[in-house]
């Protein structure tokens, strides 16, 4: 049985990464919508040595890991991917192709859809079908609107989707690993791994953080920031933003979260003072459950709050960590 829908796994220094199993969440959704068959999902594993990554994804939304076991995949390149993805592509002939929006999609995509001749659509938040016709709902003009694309008479469908912008694959599954064998050799290569370069500890990825607590401009200074960090640091949270709290440079802009920043879905966000513009709710509307504190009752942040407390956050905010602390001793 070919596949229907691919996704292309991720992985690094033998652990795979989220962006994997969000991938197989969006794929899981968009089947269940189309009455698709979910046993027609599949994965594209390319490695040397990564069996228990194979197994892992069998278990977590792969009905089928497509698994090519080569020393050219040892580590990344951008000719090795292409050539090997396209051939698995040729002979499964799949309806749809989810990457991940990462510097690795970001680099073999491009060169998959030029070599196909298919449309790439880039950057995507969510893929969903209406009349059957695709359609790739991505940022566009820097985060300040929101593309809505049809694509039609194309196929594979290809599209880079976000990291955060679908949840994680949550069930279990008992998928199966097929074994391609590529002939695709290191000499004839073009491209060749050099090394990786780590950036310093300490980064900032919103994107994996299970409970964020964001801050908006009803804060009023940047010296108040205090009783957002507390409330983070109660739960083991990270701190967010929205872009008028980045924008007068009170955080960072690795902390902005919105269609100019990063998109999330955790656990459990936190809106402490965000009056919830557009652009920051498409950032964060995805998130497992909502909490909402704004002084006003009209405040756009309600219409996505799965709990809407009206009120000054400094009365609520420094309780509720007050709380929390004290529930932990």
């Amino acid at each position: 049985m070919t596949s229907q829908i691919i996704i292309l796994a991720e992985h690094e220094e033998g652990t795979l990464r989220e962006i994997s199993f969000e991938l197989l969440g969006l794929a899981h959704r968009i089947a269940a919508t189309q009455n698709w068959d979910e046993k027609r999902i599949s994965a594209a594993l390319l490695g040397q040595g990564t069996h228990k990554l194979a197994d892992e994804l069998t278990k977590r939304g792969a009905s089928e890991v497509l698994y090519v076991d080569n020393e050219v995949f040892a580590n990344y390149t951008s000719d090795g991917y292409r050539s090997a993805l396209v051939e698995l592509l040729i002979a499964e002939n799949p309806q749809l192709v989810l990457i991940g929006a990462t510097p690795n999609g970001w680099d073999v995509a491009p060169l998959i859809a030029a070599q196909l001749d298919v449309p790439l659509a880039t950057g995507c938040m969510d893929v969903s079908f209406e009349n059957g016709r695709a359609i790739f709902t991505r940022k566009a003009f820097n985060g300040k609107f929101v593309h809505r694309v049809a694509v039609v008479n194309a196929q594979p469908l290809i599209a880079t989707i976000d990291k955060g912008s679908s949840s994680p694959f949550d069930s279990s599954t008992s998928g199966n690993v097929r074994h391609v064998e590529l002939a695709i050799k290191p000499n004839k290569l073009r491209s060749r791994f050099v090394e990786v370069k780590t950036a310093s500890s300490g980064a900032l990825d919103l994107t994996q953080a299970n409970i964020i607590v964001s801050g908006g401009r009803g804060i009023g200074a940047p010296e108040k920031l205090g009783v957002i960090r507390e409330l983070a640091d109660a739960l083991g949270a990270q701190v967010g933003a929205s872009r008028a709290v980045t924008d007068a440079g009170w955080l960072p802009h690795e902390h902005q979260i919105g269609s100019s920043g990063v998109t999330v879905s955790p656990m459990l966000y936190i809106a402490c003072g965000i009056s919830g513009a557009i652009q920051h709710i498409v950032g964060m509307k995805n998130s497992n459950y909502i909490v909402a504190i704004n002084k006003d009752p009209d405040a756009p942040i309600f219409d996505v709050a799965d709990i809407g407390v009206v009120g000054d956050l400094f009365d609520y905010v420094p309780a509720l960590s007050k709380a929390i602390k004290e529930a932990k001793d």
